[in-house]
């Protein structure tokens, strides 16, 4: 039973090393080619909108009657047409897109800021002021590059995620298979 066990860690560990490598590599092609993978992601985005709205209109018809139907109706047909529209005007969609990335950060950015300074007296607060000013920093340098900056944001941004990511995975997954290996 143990050895089963221990040889499902392994295996999982294995697929997971395997996915945190694919991540990095897709990480590195995103930052090499940011606007085609800002593309792509607009189109991810669009056709997500797309499903979710016919999703949305088929639980609105079997799930609700009267106000509340045409309600959920008219929020899947305006995921359909907004998602229709960024497949059709990709640009478009990515410069929202970017503009949308920018605003986040900077809420983000200013509601850390409070966390930070509510957390003051506390050891390590100052790493919670960091992450705040480093995040808002970033929004609002976006935010005043826009829509400039909107070429490559999004994928870069992506890229550097799908790294950091890929490593978390990888480190992770090795440490697992370390402690299988051992036991």
């Amino acid at each position: 039973m143990a050895e089963t066990a221990l040889e499902s860690v392994k295996r999982a560990s294995g697929w997971s090393i395997v996915l945190g490598i694919l991540m990095i590599l897709a990480g590195m092609l995103a930052i090499a080619g940011p606007l085609f993978a800002g593309v792509v992601i607009v189109y991810v985005v669009a056709w997500t909108a797309i499903f979710n709205g016919g999703a949305q209109i088929v639980y609105g018809l079997r799930v609700h009657s009267g106000g509340r139907m045409i309600l959920e109706l008219l929020l899947g047909l305006l995921y359909i047409v907004a998602g229709v529209f960024i497949l059709l005007h990709p640009g478009k969609g990515l410069l929202a897109l970017t503009l949308v990335i920018a605003c986040f950060l900077v809420v983000y950015g200013i509601f850390a800021l409070v966390l930070a300074f509510q957390l003051r007296p506390l050891a390590g607060w100052g790493w919670v002021l960091f992450d705040a000013l480093i995040t808002l920093l970033l929004g609002l340098m976006i935010w005043a590059h826009w829509p400039i900056n909107s070429e490559w944001v999004v994928g870069t941004l992506v890229g550097i995620s799908f790294i950091v990511s890929g490593v978390s995975r990888l480190m992770l997954s090795m440490a697992v298979r370390k402690v299988a290996a051992q036991v």
